[in-house]
């Protein structure tokens, strides 16, 4: 009798669950689900650009030329044609020596060439009598050859005079200190009023030439023959950038191959030649060189951030007319300068995800948001 009433009572209790249903609306049909929502990503163009190929080295500039300008002869200093930091050109006066005792020098040589001339003039108008009066047998023969003597002697000290005249001239234009080279002047080292002398070679100041100028850096040894090859065909291209490897500096042309390989580091020397007009190579800076190989005409190029690496190989999302990407498997041939430069699987002119990948499956809906302005330092 218990057990039919607990039938009875279940039963009772599924007609009421069923009825229930049914008038909550549980018999209607299901709504379709709504779509998801578009992501949001932030897209760029391929690109098609000549992008050139080429090698990346540490280098440091150099001065073609540097001159310590000394004097060649003692003095004191008198005066300074020059500022410190100067640029100058060959030829200039820079320095002022007390040019009054070699004046005086010059001028004691001429008047004792003067001496010699007045004698030599003497000289010779007796040896023409004595050469009359020989034949005649007025004069004896040893006094003409003594007289013949006499007049070559004294043309003898009118040469050295002479050259004591040069002497003198000489020394007075060391006097006169000019620069040897053009370039540009560094710290006076000695100043006006001090007695210096040429036997202790103190420097005086210091040319350097900046215009042009060198720079020299090195590379891995096995890039040796890929540079002598794009050499034969044409001067190859030298870039010099700042030391965050952003700001170009200049371009240059290179201009020397080492002749041996430094056996205990592997890399070979080179050596670039800039025109350096706005000078902003200076000595003894070091630079970030590219060395340009060759360029790739034409090549299909994408912002680095674009490809992403899979287990595959690299990859991209190509967003096509529909809103929805595709993704594509790629080949980089370099990356550099922040973009990548693909070699199979995007054409120039496709749209790229460059940011918002991570989120993204094939097929997928999105939605072109502005790309975000950069971060002010």
């Amino acid at each position: 009798m218990v057990k039919k009433s607990i039938i009875a009572l279940a039963v009772l209790a599924l007609c009421a669950a069923l009825a229930g249903w049914q008038i909550f609306g549980g018999g209607a049909p299901a709504k379709a689900e709504a779509p998801p929502p578009s992501i949001p990503v932030t897209v760029g163009t391929a690109e098609a650009k000549d992008v050139p190929v080429y090698l990346r080295g540490l280098g440091t500039v150099q001065a073609n030329n540097t001159v310590a300008v000394k004097s060649r002869v003692d003095g004191q200093i008198q005066q300074v044609f020059f500022k410190e930091g100067q640029e100058v050109k060959a030829g200039d006066r820079l320095f002022q020596i007390d040019p009054r005792p070699y004046q005086a020098a010059l001028d004691q040589a001429e008047a004792a060439k003067q001496k010699d001339e007045a004698q030599l003039a003497g000289a010779q108008r007796d040896l023409d009598r004595y050469s009359k009066l020989v034949g005649q047998g007025y004069q004896t023969r040893q006094s003409y050859d003594d007289q013949k003597a006499l007049v070559q002697q004294l043309q003898g000290a009118i040469k050295a005079d002479e050259a004591a005249i040069e002497g003198a001239k000489l020394n007075l234009t060391y006097a006169d200190i000019r620069a040897p080279i053009s370039g540009r002047t560094g710290a006076l080292l000695v100043d006006p009023g001090n007695l210096i002398q040429a036997s202790q070679g103190t420097s005086l100041v210091t040319i350097t030439e900046v215009k042009p100028i060198e720079v020299s850096f090195t590379l891995p040894q096995d890039e040796l023959d890929a540079i002598r090859q794009n050499q034969a065909q044409g001067s190859l291209t030298v870039l010099a950038y700042s030391s965050d490897d952003k700001t170009l500096l200049s371009r240059g042309e290179l201009t020397l191959i080492d002749n041996q390989i430094d056996t205990a580091t592997g890399t070979i020397r080179l050596k670039a030649t800039f025109d350096n007009a706005d000078e902003r190579l200076w000595p003894g800076e070091f630079v970030n060189v590219r060395l340009i190989l060759s360029v790739r005409k034409n090549a299909v190029t994408v912002p680095a951030q674009t490809a992403l690496q899979g287990p595959q190989g690299y990859f991209l999302y190509v967003v096509k007319p529909d809103d929805t990407v595709e993704r594509r498997e790629v080949e980089i041939a370099a990356t550099q300068d922040g973009m990548a430069v693909i070699a199979k699987g995007v054409a120039a002119g496709e749209k790229v995800v460059t940011d918002g990948q991570y989120r993204l499956t094939p097929g997928a809906k999105v939605r072109i948001a502005p790309a975000q302005p950069a971060a002010s330092g």
